[in-house]
């Protein structure tokens, strides 16, 4: 981590004119210079007593954005988390291409923090599956409906990646895609039974709905509740939402098909959901299933974990999801990366957060905008920098029973013979 110990933190100071690089400053330009050095992006930074520092090649070019800081507290401590959190509290703004200056991430060092992984350890053992599933969605789905959609599609309203059939064609046939994919690969009919966990904004009513399938939404989400509601009784939809904890939920009868757009990274105990899938599913049935994934199941951005994702959420780890999977007796049909789709999703997303910035400061505040536009950008470079991915699964339960599921010496035994 870099640190400079300077002087106590100051006002912003007004800008005024240098014959060279000041003392308060220069310390914080040979650090910069040595996180830039290998910087490709033209871009420059600016201090808060107006002083500038240029990087990239091409030089004499007008820079593709600036970072502006304007105070010390902006600098006190140059990693990762640290330049987040002094985003949010309005430390440091970004001038330009938010794409390019949110890209730079990349040079940032990154800090272990042991006081987070203490407490998602805490939150995992100490605290119920349930109290943090609520916690969790109430954190981050309680804002209201309007400032949701003020960046996902306006036909649909998914809160999830889109299926694109080439960059440059629009969110809303992305996301209209992915419904139409999801149909066509359940094989779903008029009459049939479909469960959908995690209703969002009532998209799988919306569509399947309207095509005759009797669709039960399950959302843990109060206004998600609400909107899905409304949706069904305005449009006289041939489906229900029911407002429960999925893990908690005991459906009647098993259904034909399931579909989870998005929301396996809210139920990261794997084992109690594919148990329960097998259950809430006819034998034979098909679930469609997606999400936002990590090769490290809990290796999320600090801040992110602060302040957009708290409690036990976590990306989709793809090979324990499987292995889970397999020792339920639930057949995996196909698997498909669909990480381009997400970063070209959130890409979309940012910037229509981003056109709507006067209407959410105004409605909701300046610290909420900053810290969604940070998770928004963030999201989208993520995936294009591989640092996050995304799958699809489409799963069979199986008909011969639940299970293999080795004990626990035989996974010991097996992890410890390797690739033999």
């Amino acid at each position: 981590m870099y640190a400079p110990q300077l002087s106590p933190p100051g006002e912003a100071v007004t800008p005024r004119p240098t014959a060279g690089p000041s003392p308060d400053v220069a310390p914080y330009r040979a650090v910069l210079q040595e996180i830039f050095a290998r910087a490709t992006e033209r871009f420059d930074v600016r201090f808060w007593n107006g002083e500038v520092m240029r990087f990239g090649a091409e030089r004499d070019r007008p820079p593709e954005f600036t970072v502006a800081f304007k105070d010390r507290r902006a600098l006190l401590a140059l990693d990762e988390a640290s330049l987040g959190e002094s985003f949010i509290a309005g430390h440091w703004d970004v001038e330009g291409d938010s794409r390019g200056a949110f890209g730079l991430r990349k040079y940032i060092p990154a800090r272990f923090a042991p006081g987070n992984w203490a407490s998602l350890l805490g939150r995992i053992f100490l605290v119920s599956d349930r109290k943090n599933n609520a916690e969790a969605i109430a954190a981050h789905y309680s804002l209201g409906d309007d400032f949701y959609l003020t960046f996902i599609d306006k036909k649909y309203r998914i809160y999830s990646h889109g299926h694109f059939r080439h960059p440059d064609e629009s969110l809303e046939d992305a996301e209209e895609h992915k419904l139409q994919d999801m149909f066509d690969m359940l094989q779903l009919k008029p009459g049939m039974r479909l469960l959908d966990i995690g209703g969002g904004w009532g998209p799988v009513p919306q569509f399947c709905g309207e095509r005759g399938v009797r669709v039960t939404s399950v959302t843990l989400a109060k206004d998600s509740h609400a909107y899905i509601s409304r949706l069904i009784q305005e449009r006289k939809l041939p489906c229900e939402v029911v407002r429960s904890d999925y893990l908690e939920y005991r459906p009647a009868e098993p259904f034909d098909a399931i579909v989870i757009y998005g929301v396996i990274e809210h139920i990261p105990q794997y084992k109690r959901f594919v148990e329960k899938i097998y259950r809430d599913l006819k034998p034979g049935g098909l679930m469609f299933l997606d999400g936002s994934a990590s090769r490290f199941k809990y290796d999320m951005n600090p801040v992110a974990k602060k302040y957009i994702w708290p409690t036990t959420t976590a990306y989709m780890s793809t090979h324990d999801l499987i292995a889970e999977l397999n020792y339920q007796g639930m057949d995996l049909l196909e698997l498909k990366n669909e990480s381009f789709d997400y970063e070209l999703t959130m890409l979309h997303w940012s910037r229509r957060f981003e056109a709507a910035k006067d209407f959410i400061v105004g409605r909701w505040g300046e610290k909420l905008y900053r810290m969604f536009r940070i998770y928004l950008w963030s999201g989208h470079l993520g995936f294009r920098d591989d640092r996050l991915q995304a799958y699809r699964l489409l799963i069979r339960r199986g008909t011969h029973g639940p299970g293999p599921r080795p004990g626990l010496l035989r996974r010991i035994a097996y992890s410890a013979m390797g690739p033999f």
